[in-house]
């Protein structure tokens, strides 16, 4: 798989470029990061300060122990059914310390690996094509009755790119949104009073792991494993083709499995890495792990400053911004080449497995596209047995 992105001869790489590049690159992931962590903090029952600094601390060792700009996000499942009100705190919590566990096994039997190397290419593509479709259609949902603005903002972003090489175009318009804001009326900065907020350390009772594993355990973990592992490093490696053994589906199920085990007591919402983000990151202009730090930094400043005002700070920015940033993360995955040089009945198990995780969610996708397969390698085994009769 190659994506327009991974011509890089436009791209920053060294110099003040690339630190800019890396600051922009950064929160290029806002689209996904924001419309999630406000949802919990509107929920009302979770500790800003736990889910913000537990984020940065997963971040920065994310940064740290790749060296290059592999996202965070929170666990789309989990938080959706946290928001939702199908899951309490407690639950949520369980939910990590489980996921954890069972990542940590997959990656230290080798589990995660095999998986990886059963997956077809042909599936993935149709799983990171669907992923990119959802984002979009997820961003027009966000954007609500200012769709033209925020395809304006899409459109604005991208031209800024081009203009300046990709660099800072996350910075100007997320910063530039906020200063017109606050300049229109429209946004007000929050009058809190300055304090030092510390996450709370709990450790949810046993009805919360059996709360956690019968409503959303099983459903993240397949989402987990195909968009944050496999997803993820089959992108990475198309990135970084350097870094292929660091950035692989053990090493990755053992990074979110140990920190989602050791930072759930702190209050974080479970969290993973995750393909769009990736993306998003790297059309931004990052290509080192200072981004992930840079980022993981912010949110710990951010939770221990703020803490409980963190919703007034984050609803700074409008809602058409993070559609536009959402919808760039969709746009990156979706700009696949090469496909033209596939057989046509590779093509048709793409098709199936986006369409249907699109329409039905990745897990279908993924489900289907399994069975595309098997289906066309049955078919092939029949047709190269029947050649020899032929020839005879």
């Amino acid at each position: 798989m190659e994506t327009a992105m991974t011509n890089a001869r436009h791209l920053p790489q060294t110099g003040w470029r690339r630190w800019i590049g890396d600051a922009s690159g950064a929160f290029g992931d806002l689209g996904v990061f924001l419309p999630l962590m406000i949802g919990l903090l509107i929920v009302g029952a979770y500790d800003a300060s736990g889910l913000l600094v537990s984020f940065g601390i997963f971040a920065i060792a994310t940064g740290l122990i790749y060296r290059r700009p592999v996202p965070v996000q929170p666990m789309k499942v989990i938080a959706a059914l946290a928001i939702t009100g199908a899951m309490t705190a407690a639950d949520v919590m369980a939910s990590g310390i489980v996921i954890g566990v069972v990542l940590l096994v997959l990656g230290l039997t080798g589990l995660v690996s095999r998986f990886q190397r059963l997956t077809p290419r042909t599936i993935l593509l149709g799983v990171q094509i669907g992923l990119g479709a959802q984002l979009i259609l997820k961003s027009a949902d966000l954007a609500g009755d200012d769709l033209w603005f925020g395809a304006l903002l899409l459109l604005a972003l991208m031209v800024f790119q081009l203009a300046i090489n990709r660099v800072g175009a996350c910075l100007v318009l997320t910063g530039g949104a906020v200063i017109w804001g606050m300049a229109t009326g429209s946004a007000a900065l929050p009058e809190t009073p300055f304090a030092l907020h510390w996450p709370n350390v709990d450790f949810p009772g046993i009805a919360a792991f059996w709360r956690a594993a019968e409503t959303g355990v099983l459903p993240q973990l397949a989402l987990t494993i195909t968009n944050a592992i496999l997803l993820t490093v089959a992108i990475s490696g198309d990135y970084f083709p350097q870094d292929r053994n660091r950035i692989s589906a053990r090493n990755l199920a053992l990074s979110s499995g140990g920190l989602n085990l050791l930072l759930a007591p702190l209050g974080a919402v479970p969290m993973c890495h995750g393909a769009g983000g990736l993306a998003a990151q790297y059309g931004q202009g990052a290509r080192t792990g200072l981004a992930p730090v840079i980022f993981g930094s912010v949110c710990i400043a951010f939770g221990v400053m703020a803490g409980p005002h963190a919703l007034a700070w984050l609803l700074l920015v409008p809602m058409p911004v993070i559609a536009a940033l959402l919808a760039y993360a969709g746009c990156q995955l979706l700009n696949v080449q090469r496909l033209g040089h596939l057989r046509p009945a590779c093509l048709t198990i793409i098709a199936a497995t986006a369409v249907t995780s699109v329409l039905v969610n990745v897990v279908a996708g993924l489900a289907i596209g399994c069975l595309a397969e098997f289906l066309r390698s049955r078919l092939l085994r029949r047709r190269e047995a029947l050649q020899p009769a032929r020839g005879q």
